[in-house]
Formats: C-alpha cells, sequence, structure tokens
C-alpha cells in the first residue's frame, strides 16, 4: 500500500481508530510473544529533541525535587514494608512496565521528597527504598505479559519473599489470575495496574476488599469518549469492535452501556481476535459499513493494531473515528504514518480534518500543578521520558500506600487496606486530591481530560512520538466517568 497516495480525509479516519481508547489499555493474552520492537523498558529517550520544553502543561523544570510529600512521612512512624511488584519488562508490551514501575517508583519517591530509583531499577530484580524511617523493600518480577507467569510469580511471592503486599500486573487476564489463585488464599492486598479492564473492580468475581486500583479503567475512558460522542457530535450508528479477551469486551461493554443510553444505536458489535490477518479484518469493515455505521471504535492495544489499521487504510470507509489517546509505543506508529501519509503534517491540517479532539486519562501535559511539575521533572531526569499514559495511576498507587500507613500510624499490609478504602490520595498528578477511591469497590475515581490531537513541536524534549495531546479543551469530572454503585456487581461499603 503506497501511503503517499492515500486522501487526508481516509488517513486521518483511519489514525483516529489507531489511537482509540483500546490503545491505551491491556489484553489477557496467555502469552507474552517477542514484543514490539521499540518498545523496550521505556526508560530511554529516543527523540533527541534540542532546546527547551515547549508542552502547555509544563515540564516542571523549575519544580525540582524539594516537594512537599504532603502528608510527610511522621518521624516515629518506622517498620518494614515489602511489596511484590509484577510488570511486563520484556513482554509485547513492556513499555507498560515500564510505565507501571516508573511511576510506582516515582509516587515513593514524591512521599520521601528524593530521587525515584534509578532506571536500572525498571526490571526484574530486588530494590530497597527508604520513605522517611519506612524501609520499603521491592520484589520486582517480570511477568512477560502473560497471565499464567503473573500467577506463578505472585504464588511465589507470597510463599517464598514473604511480600506484605502485591502490585501491577499490565494485562487484564493476568490481574484476574492473581485476584482469583493468590489474594484469595493468601489473604494479600492487591493494587491493580496498568491493567485496564473495568471488570477488575466492577465484578463480583474479582472485586475484593483486598483489591484496589488507582489507575483508570476502561469504563472511565468509555464513559468520557461516549459522553462526548453522543453529546458533541451528529453520529446515529457506530461499530464497536474489541479484543477477544477481558480487556476488549470490557472497551465495548462500557461503551455500549454509555451510547445506548444517550440514544446512539450500535450497527454492529465483534469480539475480534488480536492475530485476525488483513482479509478478515477488511469484511469486518465491510460488514459494519453495510450496517450502517457511521463512526468505529475499536478496542484493541498496540499488540491487535497492524490489521485494523492497515485493512481500514487500504478499503474505502467512510467511518468517523472517535477514541481516546495511547502511550507514547501506540501514538509513534500513528504518528509515523501521518507523516508519511500528509504533505502538509500541522495543527491546521488535522483541525481541519476533525482529528480528535480525543480523550486521555493522563499525559504530563495535561495538568498544571506543583505535584505534576516536580513528577515530569523528576520522571524525565530519571527514565528520559515523560510521564505517560499509566504513569499517573502508578504515582497515586505509591503515594496512596504510604499515606494509609501515616494515617493509620502503622507500617502493614492490614494499615495499607484500612486506610486506601475510601481514601482520597491527598499527593497525586492530577492535582491534591486528585484521586478518590471508591468504597463500594476500591476503585479510584479521577477526572478525565478532552484534547486536541496536535503535531509534537521540535522544542518537546523525551516524548518520542510525532503527535501528542494539546491544551486542554476540557474536563469531565471523576463523578461523570465512573461506573456507579448501582451498576457494579459487587458491593464492599
Amino acid at each position: 500500500m503506497d501511503l503517499e497516495k492515500l486522501s487526508r480525509r481516509r488517513v486521518l479516519g483511519a489514525l483516529g481508530a489507531s489511537g482509540t481508547i483500546a490503545l491505551a489499555g491491556c489484553t489477557g493474552d496467555d502469552d507474552g510473544g517477542d514484543g514490539d520492537d521499540g518498545s523496550s523498558d521505556g526508560t530511554d529517550s529516543s527523540d533527541g529533541s534540542d532546546g527547551e520544553d515547549g508542552s502547555d502543561g509544563g515540564d516542571g523544570s523549575d519544580g525540582g525535587n524539594g516537594s512537599d510529600g504532603g502528608d510527610s512521612t511522621s518521624e516515629d512512624l518506622s517498620g518494614t514494608l515489602r511489596i511484590g511488584v509484577l510488570q511486563d519488562f520484556s513482554g509485547q508490551l513492556a513499555i507498560y512496565g515500564a510505565q507501571g514501575s516508573a511511576g510506582f517508583y516515582s509516587g515513593l519517591a514524591h512521599k520521601a521528597d528524593d530521587d525515584p530509583l534509578p532506571a536500572d531499577a525498571v526490571d526484574a530484580g530486588d530494590y530497597s527504598y527508604p520513605v522517611g524511617d519506612i524501609d520499603v523493600e521491592i520484589r520486582a518480577r517480570d511477568t512477560q505479559f502473560a497471565p499464567t507467569q503473573a500467577q506463578q510469580l505472585a504464588e511465589e511471592l507470597v510463599t517464598q519473599d514473604d511480600v506484605d503486599m502485591l502490585y501491577g500486573v499490565g494485562n487484564s487476564g493476568g490481574a484476574i489470575s492473581v485476584i482469583n489463585s493468590v489474594v484469595d488464599q493468601a489473604e494479600v492486598p492487591f493494587i491493580a495496574g496498568p491493567a485496564a479492564s473495568a471488570e477488575i473492580t466492577a465484578g463480583e468475581g474479582t472485586c475484593r476488599d483486598l483489591v484496589f486500583r488507582a489507575n483508570e479503567n476502561t469504563a472511565m475512558d468509555a464513559r468520557s469518549g461516549g459522553v462526548y460522542i453522543a453529546d458533541q457530535t451528529d453520529v446515529e450508528q457506530i461499530a464497536l469492535f474489541g479484543a477477544d479477551d477481558a480487556f476488549g469486551q470490557s472497551v465495548v461493554d462500557n461503551y455500549r452501556t454509555v451510547l445506548e443510553n444517550r440514544g446512539v444505536t450500535i450497527a454492529e458489535e465483534r469480539a475480534v481476535p488480536e492475530d485476525l490477518d488483513q482479509p478478515e479484518w477488511t469484511g469486518l469493515l465491510d460488514e459494519a459499513q453495510n450496517a450502517g455505521a457511521e463512526a468505529i471504535v475499536g478496542g484493541f492495544t498496540a499488540a491487535g493494531l497492524s490489521g485494523f489499521f492497515s485493512s481500514f487504510l487500504a478499503g474505502d470507509y467512510d467511518f468517523q473515528m472517535f477514541g481516546g489517546f495511547a502511550s507514547r509505543l501506540t501514538l509513534g506508529v500513528v504518528g509515523n504514518a501521518l507523516q508519511g501519509a500528509l504533505d502538509d503534517f500541522s495543527n491546521e491540517a488535522l483541525q481541519e480534518a476533525n482529528f480528535g479532539p480525543f480523550t486521555t486519562r493522563y499525559h504530563w501535559n495535561q495538568y498544571d500543578n506543583a505535584i505534576n511539575d516536580q513528577f515530569v521533572d523528576s520522571h524525565s531526569n530519571t527514565y528520559g521520558v515523560v510521564p505517560d499514559l499509566f504513569t499517573s495511576g502508578a504515582f497515586t498507587a505509591a503515594s496512596a500506600v504510604v499515606q494509609a500507613m501515616n494515617e493509620q500510624g502503622e507500617v502493614s499490609a492490614d494499615a495499607v487496606v484500612e486506610g486506601m478504602s475510601g481514601m482520597t490520595v491527598t499527593d497525586t498528578p492530577k492535582g491534591e486530591n486528585g484521586y478518590t477511591f471508591q468504597e463500594y469497590n476500591n476503585q479510584a475515581r479521577s477526572e478525565m481530560t478532552v484534547a486536541p490531537v496536535t503535531v509534537t513541536p521540535d522544542s518537546q524534549e523525551n516524548w518520542p512520538a510525532a503527535i501528542m495531546p494539546g491544551e486542554p479543551l476540557n474536563r469531565v469530572s471523576q463523578d461523570d466517568v465512573t461506573i456507579p454503585a448501582e451498576d457494579v456487581n459487587c458491593d464492599l461499603s
């Protein structure tokens, strides 16, 4: 396919699909694969741009590491907390594991008023980090993006390493396995993330007193994106495609609920294997257009993007695309394709083609506050990249753990559980008190942002993708993006 021959309308429409909500999440595949080229561990800067950071949210260059950690650690509170960190350091989406671990380390660093663990700690290993007089011992393990590996490592961490709690898992299938096979048996608290399936904290099969999640989930994506589609566009019929796994199903289910409640008809709905080849994809897209769909949302991670993206570009479809900003891995793929397809690769061209706006869970330039400024500066200096999609939730998870122990006056797993239940987290990248754990299901709610798609300026350091979110256009409140208590299949309150 010659991208140079594609019309601007079709290219921009297709790229909207590749930036949809699904691409911001995780899958439930049982094998890890060999990893996407270039995803690495996410700790090195690859854009090599010179000059000052030109992002609107600020890179926190004047924030330094001298920020107040909020509820600072009590001087007389001491002890050891051992945390088993389960992240994908070598699988097909190792960049997610980098965000999950580096963000968590940054949250601890903020509470300690110090630099985070170095870049080489974004890998399997044993690390120690003091937060005041609290010794946090990290036992980081590589899940290789495989649910069976996540479960096995979680079992070993509990039985052999005697960890007090577990944090992590990048795919929803792995997180669910850990909950059902380890949390229930060992009665050890677990903070899930970046795994994004809403079912983890909304379904009776996994909702537990011991299970928490600070990271935003697919329901929050869908509710903010769905409200935009229903209220701000003329779309009356839409196609929903999702990966045939826990993540994809969650994307589709939550989009369907929001859109149908607001009068949008679902013209076509499909659960699609991640490894579907291009001819099969073409048939599915043809069916969606024949069914009258005016728009399409695709619930896929970067692993399932290729066939969907290529087939749409090769076809002649009139779909309008909506969705959410993905991480730098996917936005890098999308931006490179745009650069190759458009003679005029500019913000004006993107705006004229109505490419966006999209929703974002978090990106470094969407929040202008002292905590985020310090976070962006420290994270960039330590890991060579600005904080990305999952790093705010990871930061908040660590911040909440320390806050819970401070408030409970005890260094223990019990203190973490007691303290985090219903907690409003003081120190978060979305600002002071930016996340609140819901008492009915231990899912943290936080606001979402709507922003245009813009070309990454040469002055933007440490963001290795040709496109990025622009100046925020709108905020969707935390109350409007969360699944209400009456709609979840559990009640912990």
